[in-house]
This record gives C-alpha cells, sequence and structure tokens, in this order.
C-alpha cells in the first residue's frame, strides 16, 4: 500500500477529490495528516497558555483590528483559504450547478435545518442560561464560509462544489442573517412562549466580514489558478505550483487557532464549568448535522466526494462572525461572547475528528462511481 500525499503539504497530488472513491483505492493517510490533531491540539494549548499568562495579550490581539474585523485572524484565515481556492477546477464549477437537486438539498440543510437544530439544542440544554443560549443560536445562523473548505480537502470531497456552496451561503449570510436572528431569537420564542432576545446587526456589517474573509482568497485563488495554466498550463500549475504553496494552508490554520486561543485564553480557562456546558448543544448540533449530510448524499446517490462536502458544508459554521456579532451587539465580556468564542473551541477538533471519520467511511462503503 502506497501512502496518499497530505491534502495539506501536498496539493494537487493523489486522487482528485471529484473522482469517484470506494473500497477498491485504498487511502493511507500521510505523516502530517496523521498527525494533524496532535498540531492543532498543540495550538490550542499554546493559545490558551499565551492568553492566561501572557499580561494584555488578548487586548493587544483584539485592538488590532479593521471595523469589527480582527486583523491577525483575517491573516490566518486568508492563509488557510488562499492555498485551497487555488485548487479550485473553476473551469468545471458549472458541472456542480447543473445538479439543482444537490444545490437546493444543501441550502435547505444550511439555511432550514440547522438553524432549527441549533435552537432546539440550545432552549434544550441552555434554557436556564439565555446569555449563552442566545450565543450558541447565533453560532447555528452563521453558515460557514472558511474552514469548511480545508476540511473538505482534507477529506477529499469535491473543491468544486465546495467553492459553489460556500459562495451561495455566502450571499445568504448577507441577505438573511439578520432576518433569520430577528426569527430565532425574538419571534420563534414569542410563538412558543419562550423568553425573547434582541438583535441588531447591520448587513454592511456582516457583509464586510464575508467579503474578507471569502472575497479577497476567492478572487486571489481564481487569479492564480488563471495565471499558472495560462503562462505555464495545468500540468505545471497542478504538479509543481500547488504543492509548493500546499503548507501556507497549515500554517493559516495553526496560526489562527493560536491567535483564537491567545484572545479567549482567560475567560476560557477561568469559566471551565461554562465552557462544558455551552459545549454540550455544540457537539450534538455537529454530529447531527454531518450525519444528516451523509444522508442525504446517500439517499440522493451521490459520489463519496460530493456527499463528504455536503456533509461538512452542513455540520459547520463561521465562527468569526458569530463571535464578531455576540461582541458587537452584547459586549466582549458577555456570555454571548463566551458561547461564540467556545464555538471554535468545539468545532476545530470535532471537525478534524470527523475528517478521520470521512476517510474510514470512503473505504468501507460502496460509493456510486
Amino acid at each position: 500500500m502506497t501512502e496518499r500525499p497530505s491534502r495539506v503539504a501536498a496539493a494537487g497530488q493523489g486522487s482528485q477529490p471529484g473522482s469517484p472513491a470506494g473500497p477498491a483505492s485504498p487511502v493511507r493517510l500521510s505523516r502530517v495528516d496523521r498527525l494533524l490533531p496532535v498540531w492543532i491540539g498543540l495550538a490550542m494549548v499554546a493559545g490558551l497558555l499565551l492568553g492566561r499568562l501572557v499580561p494584555g495579550l488578548d487586548r493587544a490581539l483584539d485592538a488590532v483590528k479593521v471595523g469589527q474585523t480582527s486583523l491577525p485572524i483575517a491573516i490566518g484565515l486568508l492563509l488557510m483559504m488562499y492555498p485551497v481556492l487555488a485548487k479550485v477546477r473553476y473551469d468545471e464549477i458549472g458541472v456542480v450547478t447543473a445538479d439543482r437537486r444537490m444545490i437546493v438539498a444543501s441550502l435547505v440543510l444550511n439555511w432550514v435545518v440547522g438553524p432549527l437544530v441549533m435552537f432546539a439544542l440550545a432552549w434544550w440544554l441552555l434554557g436556564d442560561h439565555p446569555a449563552y443560549r442566545t450565543g450558541v443560536i447565533l453560532v447555528g445562523l452563521a453558515r460557514c464560509i472558511a474552514m469548511v473548505l480545508l476540511w473538505n480537502d482534507l477529506a477529499c470531497g469535491d473543491r468544486e462544489m465546495a467553492a459553489v456552496l460556500v459562495a451561495l451561503n455566502a450571499v445568504f449570510q448577507v441577505l438573511a442573517y439578520a432576518v433569520l436572528g430577528y426569527f430565532y431569537l425574538q419571534v420563534l420564542p414569542g410563538w412558543l412562549g419562550l423568553e425573547q432576545a434582541a438583535l441588531e446587526v447591520s448587513m454592511w456589517g456582516i457583509a464586510s466580514i464575508v467579503l474578507v474573509f471569502l472575497g479577497i482568497p476567492l478572487v486571489a485563488g481564481w487569479l492564480t489558478r488563471w495565471w499558472g495554466e495560462r503562462s505555464r498550463g495545468r500540468a505545471w500549475y497542478e504538479g509543481t505550483f500547488l504543492p509548493r504553496i500546499g503548507p501556507v494552508a497549515l500554517y493559516g490554520l495553526l496560526f489562527t487557532v493560536v491567535v483564537l486561543f491567545a484572545l479567549q485564553g482567560h475567560t476560557i480557562t477561568s469559566e471551565p464549568l461554562a465552557v462544558a456546558r455551552i459545549s454540550l448543544p455544540l457537539l450534538g448540533y455537529f454530529a447531527v448535522m454531518w450525519v444528516l449530510g451523509y444522508a442525504v448524499g446517500r439517499l440522493f446517490g451521490l459520489t463519496y466526494a460530493r456527499t463528504t462536502t455536503m456533509a461538512f458544508t452542513a455540520a459547520s459554521n463561521d465562527f468569526e462572525l458569530a463571535i464578531a456579532v455576540a461582541i458587537g451587539v452584547f459586549g466582549v465580556v458577555s456570555g454571548q461572547a463566551l458561547a461564540g468564542v467556545v464555538g471554535p473551541l468545539i468545532e476545530v477538533p470535532v471537525l478534524v475528528g470527523l475528517v478521520y471519520v470521512a476517510l474510514w467511511l470512503r473505504e468501507r462503503v460502496q460509493w456510486p462511481a
């Protein structure tokens, strides 16, 4: 059995994510991929220790902003997303958009089922903690436009489908986040006789975050592929150039994790019971949505690559948007902001674990060609 090249460190090598996969094509993780949970765990610990032991570090990092967007986090996410978006074959996106049933199913999972699941779990498990409950609901409304590209790539998902779904989620994010926030925090609780919460967030505030975390790397990735293929050809671009920039995604991920946990290290370590309570609905949410994504993919007879993309886009969230909204509306030391911060604390290790579950299913389930 030959070792499969790392999806992060050797982009463009190995099997293509859009190709069918089944038991006949064994996959063995490279050393970098096998140790990814270790690197992320070390980055989380390093961030927590830095935030706890270095006086004023959290305030210094939080002060470096463009609008409501943390510049260090923005830099980390841009470094993480650029290599992934540079891998996308943009000339093949039309094949993805032609399958409207798949696109509609993904949008329903993301914008109807996902928020409802998080709403139900938040009220069930945090009914006695209004601030934490509201923060968790805000996380559920923020559909992923960033890290899902990396999880999808590591799990050998369909890059072109992921790019389309992320772009659609970005548009819906701008148009629907404030409306859905009003519905799930005021209208639906009112119908059910539950406590209501107010949410005031501008469409431009959401749009600016989406433009930074998706627009910049998307344009950079498209321009890079256009220039590379035009000047040197696809074989050179995918065989030589992509492997050279691939490790940048891993460095960006680890840097982002360190900064996130350094920003909130003191809060997280000083309130472990609160973190544990907030973790419960988040754990339930990630598991339920990922399983539902796989179930829908199997029901529709999708390939492994497309089913995997369906599952990861359904289970992931845009933690940066949720944190920015929670801080902007309720304050940096609020329970809502703490719930937003706990989001990536749980999502990062859980989604990394699900990458390995997906790769295990890839070898043990018969998938359509």
